[in-house]
């Protein structure tokens, strides 16, 4: 995709910039093209349920335990959203979203599909740099900084000036930077602690309607969910070696 078309595409606003591709280019640094964040790989997963759910290609059934239904499983026509509303369509038992948002980010080169998917259309390149003249490591350079200037700008506005009419994409991209710990690649310290309050209701979807808040709500559960179950598990998995070990002495 051209330059030209980006500025088109950019002109009416950030609509067609998937979430999962607009956290992404928050958590890859423009210059040296590395991933930074906490758990990105969950807040993608995150974002990419967040897209199905405003496509209306899944759903959350409240009486059903909050768990996930398929609603429609035809292509979107974006690979990396396909593959995980595949992988929600095999799935022998229905799951709920914290479970989904682990599940899908499970799949293998999760992040590195994103950032192809971002390279294909013209936003960041794809290169390789020896580490420790050993190994070899993928990285992602901008090279048409206007998508990611964009979004920064209407986040920011979202925050900071307090517009009457808030776009639920915008609110979504602020909720799951926040769980991703990437605001602060939008806003400065002073900026973050100032408007606080401001952020917070954003990202419980106070100021949106019922269905958006909704998805705002799921997502920040199940995002957080999702960053607490490793730190759970691997001290759980301490605790039973220290409980083997006691016992066999």
């Amino acid at each position: 995709m051209t330059t030209g078309a980006f500025d088109d595409r950019f002109d009416h606003g950030i609509e067609n910039l998937k979430l999962y591709e607009g956290l992404m280019l928050l958590a890859l640094n423009e210059e040296k093209g590395t991933m930074s964040g906490a758990y990105v790989e969950y807040s993608v997963a995150a974002a990419i349920l967040a897209e199905l759910l405003l496509l209306k290609r899944i759903r959350v059934n409240v009486d059903d335990k909050d768990k996930v239904e398929l609603v429609d499983a035809t292509s979107t026509g974006d690979k990396v959203m396909d593959e995980a509303l595949q992988k929600i369509a095999d799935a022998k038992r229905r799951a709920k979203l914290k479970d989904w948002v682990q599940r899908i980010g499970h799949i293998s080169r999760l992040k590195h599909k994103v950032a192809e998917q971002l390279a294909a259309d013209g936003i960041i390149a794809l290169e390789e740099k020896k580490v420790l003249w050993l190994f070899t490591q993928k990285v992602y350079p901008e090279v048409n900084p206007k998508p990611e200037k964009e979004l920064r700008y209407q986040m920011r506005r979202l925050v900071l000036e307090k517009p009457l009419e808030v776009d639920p994409r915008v609110a979504l991209m602020v909720s799951l930077a926040k769980s991703a710990h990437l605001l602060s690649q939008v806003f400065s310290k002073e900026e973050l602690k100032q408007h606080k309050e401001r952020i917070e209701q954003i990202a419980k979807g106070e100021e949106l309607g019922a269905i958006a808040s909704d998805v705002v709500a799921a997502v920040e559960v199940a995002v957080m969910v999702a960053v607490m179950l490793p730190a759970i598990t691997a001290a759980t998995t301490s605790a039973a070696t220290s409980a083997s070990t006691t016992c066999s002495t």
